[in-house]
Protein backbone atom coordinates (compact mmCIF):
# COMPACT_ATOMS: atom_id res chain seq x y z
CA UNK A 1 0.00 0.00 0.00
CA UNK A 2 1.02 3.81 -0.73
CA UNK A 3 1.63 5.75 2.16
CA UNK A 4 1.76 9.46 1.27
CA UNK A 5 2.70 10.32 4.78
CA UNK A 6 5.69 8.15 4.68
CA UNK A 7 9.67 8.69 4.64
CA UNK A 8 10.04 7.19 0.86
CA UNK A 9 8.54 9.51 -2.04
CA UNK A 10 5.15 7.98 -3.45
CA UNK A 11 7.25 7.79 -7.05
CA UNK A 12 9.94 5.60 -4.91
CA UNK A 13 7.12 3.47 -3.56
CA UNK A 14 4.90 3.24 -6.71
CA UNK A 15 8.39 1.94 -8.64
CA UNK A 16 9.00 -1.12 -5.64
CA UNK A 17 5.63 -1.95 -6.03
CA UNK A 18 5.74 -2.07 -9.49
CA UNK A 19 2.85 0.66 -10.33
CA UNK A 20 3.04 3.62 -12.43
CA UNK A 21 2.10 6.95 -10.56
CA UNK A 22 -0.94 7.11 -12.67
CA UNK A 23 -2.35 3.55 -11.36
CA UNK A 24 -2.49 5.03 -7.65
CA UNK A 25 -5.04 7.25 -8.33
CA UNK A 26 -7.34 4.34 -10.71
CA UNK A 27 -10.94 3.78 -8.70
CA UNK A 28 -12.71 1.49 -10.57
CA UNK A 29 -16.26 1.62 -11.33
CA UNK A 30 -18.90 -1.16 -10.40
CA UNK A 31 -21.18 -2.88 -13.21
CA UNK A 32 -24.40 -0.63 -13.95
CA UNK A 33 -27.80 -1.93 -12.66
CA UNK A 34 -28.33 -2.92 -15.99
CA UNK A 35 -26.00 -4.85 -16.30
CA UNK A 36 -26.60 -6.22 -12.81
CA UNK A 37 -30.52 -7.58 -13.61
CA UNK A 38 -28.78 -8.93 -17.12
CA UNK A 39 -26.45 -11.05 -15.10
CA UNK A 40 -29.01 -11.83 -12.28
CA UNK A 41 -31.38 -13.28 -15.43
CA UNK A 42 -28.12 -15.19 -17.41
CA UNK A 43 -27.90 -16.86 -13.60
CA UNK A 44 -31.20 -18.15 -13.27
CA UNK A 45 -31.34 -18.80 -17.04
CA UNK A 46 -27.80 -21.45 -16.42
CA UNK A 47 -29.41 -22.76 -13.83
CA UNK A 48 -32.68 -23.78 -16.15
CA UNK A 49 -30.99 -24.81 -18.62
CA UNK A 50 -26.52 -25.33 -18.56
CA UNK A 51 -26.04 -26.40 -21.80
CA UNK A 52 -26.86 -22.68 -23.66
CA UNK A 53 -23.63 -21.27 -24.29
CA UNK A 54 -23.12 -17.56 -25.35
CA UNK A 55 -25.53 -17.49 -28.66
CA UNK A 56 -28.35 -19.48 -26.92
CA UNK A 57 -28.05 -17.32 -24.43
CA UNK A 58 -28.24 -14.09 -26.34
CA UNK A 59 -30.96 -15.37 -27.60
CA UNK A 60 -32.86 -16.24 -24.80
CA UNK A 61 -32.44 -12.97 -23.42
CA UNK A 62 -33.56 -11.25 -26.46
CA UNK A 63 -36.82 -13.42 -25.91
CA UNK A 64 -37.09 -11.76 -22.58
CA UNK A 65 -37.10 -8.20 -23.69
CA UNK A 66 -33.35 -7.64 -22.65
CA UNK A 67 -31.22 -5.77 -25.82
CA UNK A 68 -28.20 -7.36 -25.43
CA UNK A 69 -25.40 -8.18 -27.81
CA UNK A 70 -22.80 -11.16 -28.30
CA UNK A 71 -19.72 -9.20 -26.47
CA UNK A 72 -22.21 -8.02 -23.75
CA UNK A 73 -23.14 -11.33 -22.63
CA UNK A 74 -19.21 -13.10 -23.24
CA UNK A 75 -18.20 -10.26 -21.28
CA UNK A 76 -20.85 -11.14 -18.38
CA UNK A 77 -20.42 -14.66 -18.74
CA UNK A 78 -16.41 -14.70 -18.17
CA UNK A 79 -16.62 -12.37 -15.23
CA UNK A 80 -19.73 -14.18 -13.97
CA UNK A 81 -17.47 -17.43 -14.34
CA UNK A 82 -20.42 -19.67 -16.05
CA UNK A 83 -19.39 -21.77 -19.12
CA UNK A 84 -21.97 -23.62 -21.08
CA UNK A 85 -22.01 -27.57 -20.09
CA UNK A 86 -21.29 -29.94 -22.76
CA UNK A 87 -19.46 -33.57 -23.21
CA UNK A 88 -16.28 -32.82 -23.96
CA UNK A 89 -13.77 -34.86 -26.73
CA UNK A 90 -13.17 -37.83 -25.70
CA UNK A 91 -16.91 -38.54 -23.67
CA UNK A 92 -18.93 -39.15 -26.65
CA UNK A 93 -16.63 -42.00 -27.88
CA UNK A 94 -18.33 -45.17 -26.02
CA UNK A 95 -16.09 -47.48 -24.43
CA UNK A 96 -13.20 -45.34 -24.74
CA UNK A 97 -13.15 -42.77 -22.15
CA UNK A 98 -10.40 -42.95 -19.96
Amino acid sequence: MINPQGKISISKQCQILGLSRGARYYVTTGESAENVEIMREIDCAHLEHPAKGVLGMTDYLRLHNYKVGERRVRRLMRKMGIEAVCPMKTLSRLGKAI
